[in-house]
């Protein structure tokens, strides 16, 4: 059958579009999807909820009822993703005119849309080129993977310090500490977003006994990683990383990531994946396994 479009539908779609991405995980094909997982993590984060209205304009095809291609945004207006099953390579055009025609924003650059395609993807680019896209590498995304060893190598810690599993102490409190001044912010966390970082650690497929964190000497968490088994594959991916900067070079990152990863290796997990290409991870032997291209369009 054609595969046939329509808009998203919020009520019923976020589990179709994650069954379609653990689908084409393994499909043979230039265009890499995203994970699942970090679909999942998208639509518990608050600034992705916040756009929960204007989800209605990402492109839905679908072939006998199964998604088989997606343009959506994750959380602007202006900075777009494509996920395509390869079976369907006609489908790329007409998602970059969806993408052109109603996912557009007002950014930096200016009004118009940044798709980001995987680089393997010739055809794509050479699409994308004839429809006025402009590549721009500075802002690609590059993916980064980590084959685990095999033994594991040993998880220390700095003295006084220690690793934990959100499974052995679960405080939305000191988790939403640790995110906030690890991501940099100033001062104390703000009490009314509590209930925002409790949605982003209650999302379906979250698991605490996985999750975790460096505990100071006087109770406090001052470095966290999540991690995510990826459905029906021996992958895991790495989302999202903070250390608290009064506590940064002290290996506490290092050791909450690689404590994450034996974990999930215990669970047949053979290599882990993480969004970024930090010296962080590679100083922990990630190397950079795929990028996706930005791809910039102006409005016309």
């Amino acid at each position: 059958m054609k595969p046939t479009k329509r808009a998203y539908d919020h009520a019923r779609d976020p589990e179709a579009v994650e069954r379609f991405l653990t689908r084409t995980e393994t499909a043979d094909g230039d265009h890499r999807n995203w994970l699942q997982p970090r679909w999942e993590y998208m639509h518990a984060h608050p600034h992705s909820r916040q756009l929960h209205p204007e989800f209605e304009r990402f492109g839905v095809w679908e072939d006998a009822g199964d998604v088989v291609g997606l343009v959506h945004i994750e959380d602007r207006l202006g900075v777009v993703y494509v996920q395509l099953d390869p079976r369907y390579p006609l489908l790329k055009r007409p998602m970059l005119e969806h993408a052109i025609q109603h996912l557009g924003g007002e950014l930096r650059a200016g009004h118009g849309v940044y798709v980001f395609l995987d680089e393997r993807d010739q055809e794509f680019a050479r699409i994308a080129q004839s429809l006025g896209f402009e590549a721009r590498p500075e802002h690609a995304e590059p993916t980064s993977c980590l084959k685990i060893p095999e033994p594991f190598p040993e998880v220390s810690v700095a003295e006084g310090f220690r690793i934990q599993s959100l499974a052995e102490e679960f405080s939305v409190e000191k988790v939403h500490r640790c995110m906030h001044r690890g991501f940099n912010h100033e001062g104390e966390p703000p009490e009314d977003e509590l209930e925002e970082r409790r949605i982003k650690l209650g999302s379906a497929n979250f698991r605490r006994d996985l999750t975790m964190v460096a505990v100071s000497p006087n109770g406090t968490f001052v470095s966290f990683c999540g991690i995510w088994p990826v459905p029906d594959s021996d992958i895991c991916y790495i989302e999202p990383v903070a250390t608290d900067p009064d506590f940064r070079r002290l290996g506490l990152g290092t050791a909450v990531v690689m404590e994450a990863v034996r974990r999930c290796s215990l669970e047949g997990a053979k290599t882990a994946v993480v969004g970024s290409d930090q010296n962080f991870y590679r100083s922990m032997g990630f190397d950079v396994c795929a990028t996706h291209m930005a791809w910039w369009r102006p409005e016309t």
